[in-house]
């Protein structure tokens, strides 16, 4: 069945260089990185350092929500060689490394005398027949099984079964209840698979779940020689897009997103696809960022590798599935998982070999605007649902994208320059940018008028709200944006607000976009400006160093802003971008 991690692939035969069979295989060999490419694409690495733990002192701003437990180390330790392997950490997670086993320092310390007692119901075999195995993963294992009594009396249903005797430290133990939690949490959604009831025994957790009968999105891709059509393709990616940007807005990110976790629930060939496996789960709030390591090697993003993430992870491994869906093969390929990491990390996915160029353009900037190494510059689910590639499919319904209030709240908190340059640059939108803007508004729902309050930010909001986005503390988050001071927003207004300009970076018209913008700004937003007031307006000190950077911004001539600092501003500043004194 696939509920727990991917099925063995020793069967299959050992792939060429290119391999059109996108089969995660956890054994390792000896054979090095298979390509040197240097990759182009600009991308910003973000330290680990400053979130390294959860609840440091850096990160006090925005707490981390109670789901792993804090990590307490001796000391804080380098970022971590990207060479090490994901499947050592999970099993450091959980407990079962071997005596000399090179692994990440994670402080998975095991811990003796643990308690395993969940609170579940401890009435499975009366309620329920197990049958036969059907899927192994690391961490347990899965099986059939048939109602007894209750409402699924008589129905077939399959059950993930945790060996207790697995969970020997308390990282392993929160991660199961914490799945729970999720799974109980958000399976309202058509395509997550329905969750059932939970129950223990002195050496077992079950997870009684909906039986999907028609195998894996894997097994159908392999079944296809590797290759989809554009139209067969989008079926797919419009229902990776909603259950993810379900799971987002509620605050969860999935961190396992792979051809394995998505079960078809029959063998018919429009059956829905149900995503499935939220073990590696966790919350997530739109300020916040994670540190684990986890997730399967060839779907990876690079911030996970440099410690960082947050939900942009998941879309990276949406990205390396569509990828896979239209050419048949990897992105990132390597015989060795230190190979893997060092080719997501560096190398560039091949666009130029058949079928790319016989693809439309719409596909290719699709995949691309989903395998950009820089984090901010990547699709959400919400954009991806709104892009043109799926435009018009019947089956599209865009939620609300959190990654608006987390612009909103910048926008408000901005400098009035800053709010004018970007006021600016919302009116150079095209006409499909301005479409997935519009669509949030509405969503918002704006009076007759056509104006919306910050209360509206709440109200939208809690029409989605689940037990999950309670308990990952979204909600707190949309409290704080709809209490800001700010006056009533029309649309256009909103545009300038919802506008993510490292977005816009990630887009081939880019520089069309800011010397467009900038034309807009001279006339109706640029004046001279002094650097002390600059600072000043950027809330920054006026002490020498950055004084010396905030010349570049202002043009000599006659002290206005030049397009430097125009495209400067439209960013925002941070502390991090100016010498310390």
């Amino acid at each position: 069945m696939g509920l727990c991690h991917g099925k063995s692939t020793d069967h299959l035969p050992p792939q060429p260089q290119n391999p059109v069979i996108p089969v995660e295989n956890d054994s390792t060999t000896s054979n090095s990185l298979s390509t040197n490419k240097t990759s182009n694409i600009p991308f910003y690495s973000p330290s680990p350092l400053r979130s390294f733990f959860k609840n440091s002192p850096a990160n006090s701003a925005n707490p981390s929500v109670n789901s792993t437990p804090l990590r307490f180390l001796k000391r804080p330790f380098p970022p971590p060689s990207p060479a090490k392997h994901i499947k050592s950490l999970l099993a450091r997670r959980h407990g079962s490394v071997k005596p000399n086993e090179a692994s990440i320092p994670e402080g998975y310390e095991v811990v003796v005398g643990l308690d395993k007692n969940f609170g579940y119901s401890k009435q499975f075999i009366a309620h329920y027949e197990l049958g036969e195995e059907v899927g192994r993963g690391h961490f347990g294992y899965t099986c059939l099984a048939k109602g007894k009594k209750g409402n699924l009396k008589g129905l077939d249903v399959a059950v993930k079964v945790i060996p207790k005797s697995k969970m020997t430290t308390a990282i392993a133990i929160e991660d199961v209840r914490r799945e729970v939690k999720i799974l109980r949490g958000l399976t309202v959604h058509k395509n997550l698979v329905q969750f059932h009831d939970s129950y223990e025994d002195d050496d077992n957790v079950y997870l009684v779940m909906e039986l999907c009968k028609g195998g894996e999105l894997l097994d159908r891709i392999l079944a296809r020689g590797g290759k989809y059509s554009e139209e067969d393709a989008k079926e797919v990616m419009v229902q990776i897009l909603s259950v993810v940007a379900f799971c987002h807005l509620q605050g969860v990110v999935h961190r396992d997103l792979k051809p394995e976790n998505f079960l078809y629930l029959s063998k018919d060939t429009n059956s829905p696809l149900k995503a499935i496996d939220f073990g590696l789960s966790d919350y997530v709030k739109p300020d916040e960022r994670l540190n684990d390591i986890v997730g399967s090697a060839y779907y990876v993003a690079p911030e996970v590798l440099h410690r960082s993430y947050g939900t942009e992870a998941d879309m990276w491994s949406i990205g390396v599935i569509a990828y896979i869906l239209l050419c048949g093969s990897r992105p990132f390929w390597s015989r060795t998982e230190t190979g893997i990491f060092r080719a997501v990390l560096k190398a560039d996915p091949s666009f130029d070999e058949g079928p790319w160029p016989n693809l439309s353009p719409d596909a290719l900037d699709f995949v691309k605007r989903l395998l950009n190494k820089d984090y901010r510059r990547r699709l959400t689910a919400a954009q991806a649902l709104s892009h043109p590639w799926l435009a018009g499919h019947p089956d599209i319904k865009v939620p609300m994208d959190m990654i608006i209030y987390r612009q909103v709240k910048a926008y408000i908190c901005s400098s009035s320059l800053r709010r004018s340059a970007l006021g600016a640059l919302a009116k150079t939108l095209t006409l499909s940018q301005l479409a997935y803007v519009r669509e949030q508004y509405n969503l918002l729902g704006p009076n007759k008028s056509g104006y919306i309050t910050m209360q509206n930010f709440k109200t939208a909001l809690m029409k989605n709200v689940t037990e999950a986005m309670k308990d990952s503390r979204v909600t707190e988050y949309a409290n704080l944006v709809s209490s800001l001071q700010h006056r009533k927003m029309d649309f256009e207004e909103f545009c300038a607000a919802a506008i993510s300009v490292h977005q816009l970076e990630g887009i081939q018209m880019w520089e069309e976009h800011a010397r467009s913008a900038y034309e807009l700004f001279e006339k109706d937003g640029n004046r001279p400006i002094r650097i002390e007031e600059l600072a000043s307006e950027l809330g920054l000190s006026t002490s020498v160093p950055v004084h010396v950077v905030l010349q570049d911004w202002i043009r000599h001539s006659d002290g206005k802003l030049s397009f430097l600092g125009f495209v400067r501003l439209v960013h925002g500043v941070s502390s991090r971008a100016f010498p310390k004194a």
